[in-house]
């Protein structure tokens, strides 16, 4: 199972935090800390995988990739396979690319609920999903294509807000 997606920038910052089990805000933000102070320290020619025990307890796994400013970090259990883990990291990237042509961190920053939809097609209940970039853009899409856009929510929830 998949216990946590994180996306911190280089100088610690989450930029996405998804935990697939309950966590205080507290705990949370501790464990980003731990996991940001481990891969800040390590050398940029070492494997891409670790234990991560000591930061979300026994049977946990850690994978990451590092992208220009951007780490995406995955964190398992014994379950899933490492390999596997590091290709999930690579569908949402290249998923996310797809989606803001060369995406950046202000893409991340700017379009949040765009890419909690990308997780939420990726990834439920800590279990994957789809790891088919294009299935994933599809069912985006049609998400996007549902919803109204952010400007018009908000002109619909100010008029709801006055009307009550």
């Amino acid at each position: 199972m998949i216990k946590a997606v994180l996306v911190i920038n280089t100088q610690g910052k989450p930029r996405l935090t998804k935990f697939y089990d309950f966590l205080t805000v507290e705990k949370q933000q501790e464990l980003i800390r731990g996991v940001f102070g481990v891969l800040c320290s390590r050398a940029e020619k070492v494997s891409n995988f670790m234990q991560a025990d000591s930061i979300f307890g026994p049977d946990s796994r850690l994978v990451y990739k590092h992208y220009a400013t951007l780490y995406f970090v995955f964190v398992f259990d014994s379950s899933e396979n490492e390999l596997a883990m590091l290709d999930l990291i690579q569908v949402f990237v290249e998923t996310l690319d797809k989606c803001f042509r060369n995406v950046c961190e202000l893409d991340i920053v700017f379009n949040y609920s765009k890419l909690h939809a990308i997780i939420d097609e990726i990834i439920s209940g800590g279990q994957v999903l789809e790891t088919s970039s294009t299935e994933v853009m599809r069912a985006v899409e049609e998400i996007s294509k549902s919803s109204p856009p952010p400007s018009l929510m908000r002109v619909l929830l100010l008029s709801m807000a006055t009307t009550s």
